[in-house]
């Protein structure tokens, strides 16, 4: 058996502080987390400290070494409880259905938690939240005939462009917010001239259709996530036997 220290926080069960006189308030994992959580939300992973969790919750930075043996802990409780916001649909047979609400629902929680993505695609954390999301986007391709190895590429195949273009909007806004120009600003104001200057040259003919032709730069940001979405579900689609139905999974129905 691995040491204490080195036993992933899911194997280590909760020890809450005693309560009495002149003992400090019982704390908990999930206050601990749900601390953590905001200071990351408002400032960003970098002001995640031991000291100032301590001092959001009233308490001294030790103590909270109860509940966690350090960042990695952290970081682990943090990520899940970030998925146990993602609301999973009642699952209804239908696997395009099923997965690309599963993305849609991943892509507000994670532009609601700036710092999440980056840190989830790390490693995997196997929290009980992370492993019900996962469970649910890989049960949505069971019953075709794939094997689990199918299965589980195809469902992080959408897991990657999820978390991906997530953190491609969210690297905007944050530019956005540097630079105070939008995107369309940044185009025209900023890069505007050396496009022009790229295009005289015509040494990057599909660099000047892209410019030229191309709509789905210009689309609002939740259309743009959809229309990727909609081609990584059809790649999706083209693994599964020929005559599926609609997406539909029959076998599960």
């Amino acid at each position: 058996m691995p040491s204490h220290e080195n036993m992933t926080i899911w194997m280590r069960p909760e020890q809450l502080e005693r309560t009495g006189p002149g003992r400090r308030p019982r704390r908990s994992r999930a206050e601990v987390t749900t601390a953590a959580i905001e200071i990351a939300d408002g400032e960003g992973m970098e002001a995640v400290t031991m000291r100032r969790i301590a001092a959001e919750l009233g308490t001294g930075a030790m103590s909270l070494y109860r509940y966690v043996t350090g960042r990695d802990d952290l970081i682990d409780l943090m990520i899940d409880a970030v998925m146990g916001e993602i609301d999973l649909p009642v699952a209804g047979g239908d696997w395009r259905r099923d997965l690309a609400a599963v993305a849609e629902r991943t892509r507000v929680v994670g532009l609601r938690h700036p710092w999440w993505g980056a840190l989830a695609n790390r490693r995997p954390t196997l929290g009980p939240n992370s492993l019900a999301v996962q469970e649910f986007a890989m049960t949505a391709l069971d019953g075709f005939g794939l094997d689990i190895d199918e299965i589980a590429g195809l469902a992080w195949m959408v897991s990657d462009y999820t978390y991906g273009a997530v953190q491609r909007e969210i690297g905007w806004s944050d530019q956005a917010r540097a630079t105070g120009m939008d995107m369309a600003e940044w185009m025209s104001g900023y890069v505007g001239p050396y496009v022009a200057q790229l295009i005289s040259t015509e040494r990057y003919p599909m660099f000047t259709r892209t410019i030229r032709e191309s709509r789905v730069p210009h689309l609002p940001a939740e259309e743009r996530f959809r229309y990727g979405l909609d081609r990584v579900l059809n790649g999706v689609a083209a693994n599964l036997p020929a005559g599926t139905d609609h997406g539909a999974n029959t076998s599960r129905r």
